[in-house]
């Protein structure tokens, strides 16, 4: 079913103009498909206004596609133009057999333009609808990811008082533990809410859900047991998580065996570039036409210059392709603490030295000025932003491995805490009393301060029983980390729902010991890319420096051969060892970056990402200045 813009829904003027130029397309066949892939994913704006926005864009890509074609093929030289025009006609089979007419060279450029800017408008629109196709697929992965947590959630809830609709709504109130299925949750509420129904609100989510295999059933069959009453829901859910976890742990072994292939290519990937370099390097004394100048919309280079410099980023590409894939392949559910930078400039300040989000906006300006004090000294521009970027990169790092390291002390103690509480909550003691004793008598290093701070506000609320949620809210806050917030927000849900403290802290035993276990097995698989990253990095500094030490005087004394002794035209300036060491440090700072981005996500995000890429450029630059090539 097509959606109309919503009437209530305030519209740029651009967006009322687009909207009244192609909304018309919305109602078309070519985009059945397109309609489906929108009600799957979770875009804000009506399908209508972004099938308008995609034309719109797509006109634009045509204007300037076409524009861009025809000032290149009227700015060509005759001798290019002519070679490009025959290479197609000897490419195009048959049509170098046919006698084809005069044509001027503005009527050639108008259609050349008018060809490639009608090709690039079709294409935006396909891409436009290939994004849709992307973000329900990631839609998807993400529901399938977090869907066995969440149902474990509600089979901690279902031994409360609790009917279906409320057990959703408090997974739907977690979207930043349990993802785009609390997205889901919440929108099978609000078309509750519109329908009267929540079975058809349920049955409406499941028809436009991307994940068909996983989630669908899986709402079916929950309005079906809750239909039938709390006890058929509850073993339906116990159930159900048992069958999950199973087909979540299919999925991460087959997610660490794609990412074994995946970091075998990447080594290949990255160490090909500085082997061809290289070879071109020193292929240049027998190869002159690798000396050859050309033209480019950058200035006139030469081919050997062109094949270096593309090889750079060539690897800074596959560097972050790959850190994008190692990110994606990790469990939602096993990610890193969100950072989030606080308001206002001394808050910032203040944090800088433990959130890494306020650190990068401390360190950033003082790596610029740094750059920049490099610059005006006599560094070359590249090697000036490399220096800023590491001084940026390395304390932003290091605070984030500073923080992250305290987040895995809290992680290690809490599960000891989980364990001391539910022994005394079986012996029948209050929550808030076991909490207390605990408090008391374990010693939790890291977790010391917090568990204090919980009992004393879990023991106020012996007066005033309303406070309890706070009181454990309040500590998953000041703990912070992904596992607490899994496992002591489950508490919380389930106990403000009126179920068995008992049984609440029996299921969280088991879940708290399942996730930390898993936790450290993530840790451990991708220390190995960590050394993956580290080993190639080495690697290509390694190989650098020795080519450059052994091998590269050597071709400048072959170039140096006159032709009369050697019987062979060689080129005396094919090697410049001032050049080609500059070459070779630029490459190598490439693989620096793209290994170090590889590495930090794969070992915890983006903030390590910082610190290892950083460390290894520093290297880099360490190893180069101090042996002399740079």
């Amino acid at each position: 079913m097509n959606r109309s813009p919503d009437p209530a829904q305030s519209l740029s003027v651009l967006d009322r103009a687009l909207y009244a130029l192609f909304s018309r397309h919305a109602d078309s066949d070519r985009h059945d498909a397109d309609r489906k892939r929108y009600r799957a994913t979770n875009v804000a704006t009506s399908f209508d206004v972004y099938l308008s926005r995609t034309y719109g864009l797509s006109w634009l890509a045509f204007g300037l596609v076409a524009g861009w074609t025809f000032a290149v093929a009227v700015a060509l030289p005759d001798a290019t133009l002519a070679a490009v025009v025959g290479f197609v006609r000897r490419g195009v089979p048959g049509l170098g057999a046919l006698a084809l007419p005069n044509v001027s060279r503005t009527a050639l450029a108008v259609g050349a333009g008018l060809a490639v800017g009608v090709v690039a408008k079709r294409a935006t629109v396909a891409l436009g609808g290939r994004y849709l196709q992307w973000a329900a697929s990631a839609r998807r992965s993400n529901i399938e990811a977090t869907l066995p947590g969440a149902v474990r959630y509600l089979h901690a809830l279902s031994s409360g008082s609790d009917d279906g609709g409320a057990m959703l709504r408090k997974v739907s109130d977690r979207p930043q533990a349990y993802g785009e299925t609390a997205v889901a949750f919440r929108t099978a509420l609000n078309k509750a809410t519109l329908t009267g129904s929540l079975a058809e609100g349920l049955r409406i989510v499941a028809r436009d859900t991307p994940s068909r295999d996983v989630l669908a059933p899986f709402l079916v069959k929950f309005r079906e047991h809750a239909e039938q009453g709390p006890d058929a829901l509850a073993q339906y859910l116990r159930m159900e998580s048992r069958m999950l976890s199973n087909r979540q742990s299919r999925s991460r072994e087959q997610a660490s065996d794609f990412l074994e292939l995946l970091a075998e290519m990447f080594v290949v990937l990255l160490v090909l570039p500085a082997l061809l370099v290289i070879i071109v390097t020193v292929m240049s004394v027998l190869a002159p036409g690798l000396g050859a100048t050309t033209d480019t919309p950058f200035g006139p280079t030469t081919v050997r210059e062109l094949l270096v410099y593309g090889s750079a980023a060539f690897i800074l590409v596959v560097g972050a392709g790959a850190a994008a894939v190692v990110e994606t392949l990790r469990p939602p559910d096993q990610s890193g603490r969100h950072h989030r930078r606080p308001d206002g400039a001394l808050a910032v300040l203040a944090t800088a030295l433990r959130n890494p989000a306020s650190a990068v906006v401390v360190f950033a300006p003082l790596g610029a000025l740094l750059g920049l004090g490099l610059y005006t000294s006599g560094h070359r521009p590249v090697s000036a932003l490399l220096l800023a970027y590491v001084a940026a990169a390395v304390p932003t790092g290091a605070v984030a491995l500073r923080r992250a390291t305290l987040d895995d002390a809290k992680d290690r103690e809490i599960t000891d805490f989980v364990h001391a509480v539910s022994g005394h909550v079986s012996l029948g003691r209050p929550f808030p009393a076991a909490v207390e004793r605990v408090a008391r008598d374990v010693d939790l290093g890291a977790l010391n301060d917090d568990v204090a701070d919980l009992a004393f506000n879990a023991n106020l609320t012996t007066r005033d029983g309303d406070r309890q949620t706070a009181a454990l809210s309040r500590f998953v806050d000041r703990v912070g980390t992904p596992l607490a917030d899994q496992t002591i927000g489950l508490v919380t849900g389930a106990l403000d729902a009126g179920g068995d403290a008992e049984a609440v802290f029996e299921t969280l035993q088991a879940e708290i010991g399942r996730l930390y276990h898993e936790k450290k097995a993530l840790r451990s698989n991708m220390l190995v890319y960590v050394a993956v990253g580290w080993t190639t990095a080495l690697l290509v500094v390694g190989i650098m420096v020795a080519v450059e030490g052994y091998v590269l005087d050597s071709f400048v004394q072959l170039s140096a051969v006159s032709t009369a002794d050697a019987g062979v035209a060689l080129d005396p300036n094919a090697v410049q060892p001032a050049r080609d060491r500059w070459r070779f440090y630029v490459v190598t700072q490439a693989t620096m970056l793209a290994c170090g981005w590889f590495a930090g996500y794969a070992s915890r995000g983006r903030y390590e990402a910082l610190l290892h890429s950083g460390a290894l450029v520093g290297i880099a630059h360490f190893v180069f200045a101090g042996a002399g090539i740079v």
